[in-house]
């Protein structure tokens, strides 16, 4: 007979203990630990000998087989640049979300969209009725494209034995339950079991497997810790509800950087790729305003131009204000500590409000140059010429200090139409204006960098 006990978790990390405590040694979090009930399934104590595995012996590096991971196109150059030039073949995947922040609509179209791969989706929160009505909206047929509506493990690896299939897409795991762990689907213990037995069909078959998780309010993905370490890939769909755009990040990857991301828009028809971010994040206006700054960033291997904009006003109560959306607080006040204290120029009455366009959050140091630019020109209430963009992260002591892939922020620019880039001049090592028709000025101290750009002012 099989024998039932139980044992308590922590819901934040997944930390197992004998007896409940108010707070998690392994974390440090307070009263996240429950009790679960396990289902443990005996098994012989000893093996025979010719039931059990033989040993592997340790190899030296040099003497591995240096093969390269076999790939898959998902037809998709977003999401073949997060995953590192395409799905690796037995990879598990997860891909995490708000709710209705387009998770499901995304894969499914990936799998809409792999023409000659075999794909199973399964779906333990919508009926087959609701997942055929949004296929019939992003409008792509594929006829080797299945769907099933379950949620047990066991009935679900029944269906693979039968099917040969290319891909795998679980939607999602909290719904996911299996007979081995007798507790309700969504617990910490299901989580990780039915996690694990998803990653051995993945590895044994190198079959590639997405899963969908929920996130808690934190914006943390829901269940132990320990998912996360156990998939090969941790994909974050983020993005503002006021705006139409996604982001796609890497939080983990164990076969391609996480630097990179991927931009779509939501429309009617599912979600549409963005080659060029440039388009969505600059505004499109008929005059020139102040407190407006072009910022030439790098995401990853990407280089594209933000939109920086800042509003200066006298403040109102005893304490201005310091707001920022999509950058780092702490950053700005820095920078205006810099313009009092460096450059001379009275911040410290004012309140300043900064706002990246377009509802993403950047954290490159590269745009310090905008953002000083753009707090300024609101604040003088002078507009900085339309095609002047900045690519430079400022120091403590005022100097304008060189960032890294600086050519390929200048050839973004160019191409977008920029007529001048602010860089600082010792990026400017290697790189010779006849090679660009935009105009490159390299300066070393914030005074000749705004000199240059309100003069007299």
């Amino acid at each position: 007979m099989a024998k039932t006990k139980t044992s308590f978790f922590c819901k934040s990390c997944g930390a197992e203990y004998s007896k409940w405590m108010g707070k998690c040694s392994s974390c440090g979090e307070w009263n996240t630990i429950i009790e679960e009930v396990i289902h443990i399934e005996k098994s012989p104590k000893w093996l025979n000998k010719s039931q059990e595995k033989k040993v592997k012996k340790p190899r030296a590096v040099h003497l591995l087989n240096p093969t390269q991971e076999d790939r898959i196109d998902m037809e998709n150059a977003e999401l073949n640049r997060v995953l590192g030039g395409g799905l690796v073949k037995g990879s598990l995947v997860l891909l995490g979300g708000e709710p209705g922040i387009g998770k499901s609509t995304l894969l499914l179209q990936v799998a809409l969209k792999a023409r000659g791969l075999k794909v199973l989706y399964v779906s333990g929160e919508e009926s087959e009725q609701q997942i055929r009505m949004r296929a019939d909206r992003i409008g792509i047929e594929n006829e080797f494209c299945y769907v099933i509506n379950e949620t047990h493990t066991d009935e679900i690896f029944m269906q693979l034995a039968n099917m040969d299939i290319d891909m795998l897409v679980i939607d999602s795991i909290q719904t996911l339950q299996t007979d081995k762990i007798d507790s309700t689907a969504g617990s910490i213990s299901q989580i990780r079991e039915t996690t694990g037995e998803l990653q051995r069909f993945a590895k044994e078959s190198h079959i590639p497997v997405f899963l969908v998780g929920h996130i808690t309010k934190d914006g943390n993905i829901a269940g132990p810790k320990i998912l996360e370490h156990i998939v090969d890939t941790v994909l974050q769909f983020e993005g503002d509800r006021n705006y139409g755009y996604r982001i796609l990040r890497s939080h983990k990857n164990r076969f391609g950087s996480t630097s990179e991301l991927g931009i779509y828009e939501m429309n009617s028809t599912g979600m549409r790729e963005v080659s060029n971010p440039s388009e969505i994040l600059i505004s499109q206006r008929d005059e020139a305003s102040s407190g407006v700054a072009i910022s030439a960033t790098m995401e990853g291997g990407r280089p594209m131009l933000i939109e920086v904009q800042a509003l200066a006003s006298s403040a109102v109560y005893g304490t201005p204000q310091r707001s920022a959306t999509g950058f780092d607080t702490r950053r700005l006040n820095m920078l205006l500590a810099v313009l009092e204290k460096k450059a001379g120029f009275k911040i410290s009455t004012k309140d300043v409000f900064l706002n990246i366009a377009g509802g993403i959050k950047v954290d490159d140091p590269a745009i310090d140059l905008a953002v000083i630019c753009a707090v300024l020109s609101s604040n003088y209430n002078v507009p900085i010429p339309e095609k002047v963009c900045f690519a430079a992260e400022i120091g403590l002591t005022g100097e304008v200090r060189s960032i890294n892939h600086a050519e390929q922020r200048i050839h973004e620019a160019e191409k977008l139409g920029f007529d001048k880039i602010y860089l600082s001049k010792y990026s400017l090592k290697g790189i010779h204006q006849r090679d660009f028709k935009i105009i490159i000025e390299g300066y070393s101290r914030l005074e000749e960098v705004f000199r240059a750009l309100f003069g007299g002012q």
